[in-house]
């Protein structure tokens, strides 16, 4: 059995909008981890309860798990050494990395990162792309790091558009699906980094963590989950 804060109840919280990953389509939560986490609670037998994480800063939704305000994150998050130390992930179930989007129209002359030397970078607080931003502006390479709230990433987009920046990063999967409706901008760079990206629970709560990663690895051994990867991940 899964331990969970409340029985029989999983609380699962996640960042919007951070599409294909979860955003809302009608008031109604949809994309992949909403569809993946939604098949694991139904093969559990639990009650699921979406909590949206509404915080300026993504680091600070792993708080969360700590404080006994959600059970579970599934919000694209990466992997990383530092987020380990607030929360225990489950087995990684996609691999993907940062990208660079730019404005074509307006700025053919943004290829890559090397091409933002004196130039504004934006990133979102608390995202894997806020690190490596600040690498680039240590070396020298942008001018400046433009930080957005977590969910200021249509904001961010906006500024890209009309040149209040030069180009945003984040991850793939995100810009593939915001950018279907603004025509001007691109990827122009991908697999900046190599990210697994996985749903986390509180830390030493290996019984629920084992209960998730059972139900994952079933739905991955079906197929399931390599369905769910192209319906809502693959380019």
């Amino acid at each position: 059995m899964s331990s969970t804060i409340s029985p029989g109840l999983l609380r699962i919280a996640s960042a919007f909008p951070d599409p294909p990953f979860e955003f809302l389509q009608d008031g109604q939560p949809t994309g992949f981890d909403i569809a993946l986490t939604g098949a694991i609670c139904t093969r559990l037998g639990l009650t699921l309860e979406r909590v949206p994480f509404t915080g300026a800063d993504f680091n600070d939704i792993f708080q969360g798990l700590a404080d006994g305000s959600w059970d579970c994150v599934a919000s694209g998050a990466t992997v990383t050494p530092e987020r380990q130390e607030r929360a225990d992930f489950c087995d990684p179930y996609v691999v993907s990395g940062q990208s660079l989007v730019a404005c074509v129209t307006r700025d053919p002359g943004v290829r890559s990162t090397g091409d933002l030397a004196g130039r504004i970078i934006g990133v979102q607080k608390g995202n894997t792309s806020e690190p490596v931003a600040e690498r680039l502006k240590s070396e020298g390479r942008v001018a400046e790091v433009r930080i957005y709230p977590y969910h200021g990433i249509e904001e961010m987009l906006d500024d890209v558009e009309v040149g209040r920046i030069a180009a945003a990063m984040k991850l793939a999967p995100v810009t593939r699906w915001l950018i279907r409706t603004r025509p001007t901008l691109r990827i122009v760079q991908e697999g900046i980094t190599k990210e697994q990206l996985a749903l986390s629970v509180r830390r030493g709560n290996g019984q629920l963590r084992d209960s998730l990663n059972h139900m994952q690895a079933q739905l991955a051994a079906e197929g399931a989950l390599a369905k769910l990867v192209k319906e809502w991940i693959e380019p």
